[in-house]
């Protein structure tokens, strides 16, 4: 069977959490929560990176620090994982949803610029596969009325958007490290803060509401509770494993690369002859090869392929359930809007087997596969 995903480990991941648990300190900001830190601010100018035990947590942090309350409006992709719409759900907003782009999954700002409203409170974009939405369009629209940008940059590590790193670019951004993400510890998240005055606030919402950060700093002789907040922070073990990617960070990325170029290569003609589309990079973004997906000209097409794929013993997925057409949002504030383009990702879009320890032999069997399920 070549699964769709596989956890690995690649170089001092075990080394690293004996190394957390012999220091006497395996609960959150450890010596190696302090060395992630202090990477993703070096390596990616954020100005504040705190780790936190999901993308989830990273995303209800940011609905905290943006002050949401009951009736505020966030406008957000329906073609996303439900963290990004629940973070900010919890704190009572509703949720506007946008279409996406019609080439690409990530959302159309021109209908992020229809939707704005004088109850909007947030911009949320989701850089869907690691590839970029368009920043720049997206901050014209949020900076003319005021409204904070959220990246939820979840699959978005060692991603550009025109030079600039991704989760650097909106006010906040929230990253994932779950296994199924390029750079892994199983669980885990990061909250990149680019906007200094919520940085202070952000310690003190990660510490349970309290000033503990500040006190362990001796900035306070004491701690205390001065704020709303959760339990956001990670075990040093968790970041220990997360730490050992990082230091071999491109030659993941560069491994994954490789695979991502051969199915981009082999498909081409596949897509001329059989009218299937191909990931689409604009030329403002990179790519980050976390993922390669197929669109399908229609369900029964993708049907067929997954399981054709299936029978081959290859575990090829589809992806999001357009979330304005769950049971969920539709039992409290469906508006009846359609979103096609959602629609038709939620229905066409098939993900391909791409992980670290994938062979060419893994690789050449995915494509062969897919050649034989389309071609019929």
């Amino acid at each position: 069977m070549i699964p769709f995903n596989k956890p690995y480990l690649h170089g001092r991941e075990l080394v690293y959490i004996a190394q957390a648990v012999a220091s006497g300190k395996i609960s959150g900001d450890g010596m190696f929560t302090k060395k992630c830190h202090d990477y993703f601010e070096a390596n990616y100018g954020f100005k504040k990176a705190l780790l936190t035990t999901s993308c989830t947590d990273a995303l209800e942090m940011a609905a905290i620090l943006l002050n949401i309350q009951p009736g505020d409006e966030v406008i957000i992709p329906s073609f996303t994982f439900v963290s990004t719409a629940n973070a900010f759900v919890l704190r009572g907003a509703k949720i506007i949803f946008a279409d996406c782009c019609e080439d690409n999954p990530n959302i159309d700002p021109e209908e992020v610029e229809r939707l704005v409203t004088n109850q909007t409170k947030a911009i949320v974009v989701v850089h869907y596969a690691g590839v970029a939405c368009d920043m720049d369009r997206i901050n014209e629209i949020a900076q003319a009325k005021g409204i904070p940008v959220i990246e939820d940059a979840a699959q978005a590590i060692d991603s550009f958007y025109k030079g600039r790193p991704l989760g650097s670019i909106g006010v906040m951004a929230a990253f994932s490290f779950h296994e199924t993400k390029n750079i892994i510890s199983g669980e885990g998240g990061l909250l990149s803060i680019n906007d200094e005055s919520l940085i202070n606030r952000a310690e003190i919402i990660r510490e349970k509401g309290t000033n503990r950060s500040s006190f362990f700093r001796g900035e306070v002789d004491k701690y205390g509770w001065v704020d709303i907040g959760s339990s956001f922070l990670p075990s040093d073990i968790i970041a220990a494993y997360l730490y050992a990617q990082l230091e071999v960070k491109d030659l993941i990325q560069n491994k994954r690369m490789h695979i991502w170029k051969s199915y981009m290569h082999e498909f081409q003609s596949l897509s001329k002859t059989t009218g299937i589309k191909l990931p689409k990079t604009p030329a403002w973004a990179t790519n980050n090869a976390h993922m390669f997906y197929l669109i399908t000209n229609n369900i029964e097409q993708r049907t067929h392929l997954i399981d054709q794929l299936k029978n081959k013993g290859i575990n090829a997925v589809f992806h999001y359930q357009s979330l304005h057409k769950s049971p969920y949002f539709r039992s409290k504030n469906d508006d009846g809007r359609e979103l096609p383009n959602s629609d038709r990702f939620t229905n066409c879009l098939v993900r391909l087997p791409l992980y670290y320890e994938m062979s060419d032999t893994d690789i050449n069997s995915v494509i062969s596969g897919v050649q034989d399920a389309l071609i019929y």
